[in-house]
């Protein structure tokens, strides 16, 4: 286990969801920015579709700006969302298309994403579909946005890409040692009250991440860690 390298300047986050950077990876962004870093935010969807008792036209709206709050916690710089159908996510091109064009625009040298494995851990619990389409497809899209003959209304192709942090993953390769910053990353993930209430059931962000980053911190060495797997882009 090897800790995430820190010889970059800036990095774009893309995942599905509203709150799904903020349950672990949000704890490291925070130590980036702290270090002076970018971290630009890209949501696939609005997760509109993602509380049972809400409509989507209702949901969309708070969320997006729950995002941003909890964004804002941590550091990063912008957040866009594309505005794909939440839990409708389908591999094709034009997801590609929207992510390379974002990636060429803000012109990252890391990328983290979620983890696209189609079950989460040993428990046999299954993967939500828009994590598993989103974190494929951002693979595809560095290559995509480095190649000037594909998606020529993208704006100028972007090289700069080097590795993809893929946080959750079921087989991490890297770590992040989040001590001094979990308590930004548990202050982050509560802005999604919204969402959070709408879970239905008791849920303690301080609980839940504590005990993930210490569980991390075990297989790192250290107290607190956010975990990922690498790859690296040709």
């Amino acid at each position: 286990m090897e800790p995430v390298p820190e010889d970059w300047e800036r990095a774009v986050a893309v995942v599905a969801h509203p709150d799904d950077l903020e349950y672990g990876a949000a704890s490291a962004v925070a130590r980036w920015t702290g270090q002076g870093k970018q971290v630009a935010y890209v949501l696939v969807t609005s997760g509109e579709a993602g509380i049972d008792g809400m409509d989507p036209a209702v949901a969309r709206p708070l969320r997006e700006e729950e995002e941003r709050r909890s964004a804002a916690v941590v550091g990063a710089e912008s957040v866009e969302f594309l505005g794909h159908p939440d839990g409708l996510l389908e591999l094709g091109v034009g997801l590609r298309r929207d992510i390379a064009t974002a990636f060429r625009r803000l012109r990252p040298e890391i990328v983290i994403t979620m983890s696209f494995d189609l079950t989460w851990g040993d428990q046999g619990s299954v993967n939500h579909s828009d994590h598993r389409v989103t974190g494929s497809t951002v693979l595809d899209a560095c290559r995509d946005a480095a190649n000037r003959w594909i998606f020529t209304d993208g704006g100028d192709p972007w090289g700069g890409i080097k590795y993809v942090y893929v946080a959750a993953a079921n087989e991490a390769t890297h770590y992040v040692d989040v001590g001094a910053t979990l308590d930004l990353g548990i202050a982050s993930l509560r802005e999604h009250q919204v969402y959070i209430d709408g879970l239905g059931r008791a849920f303690d962000p301080d609980e839940f991440l504590r005990s993930m980053a210490g569980f991390g911190g075990m297989t790192a060495g250290c107290e607190y860690a956010v975990m990922f797997r690498r790859y690296s882009v040709g």
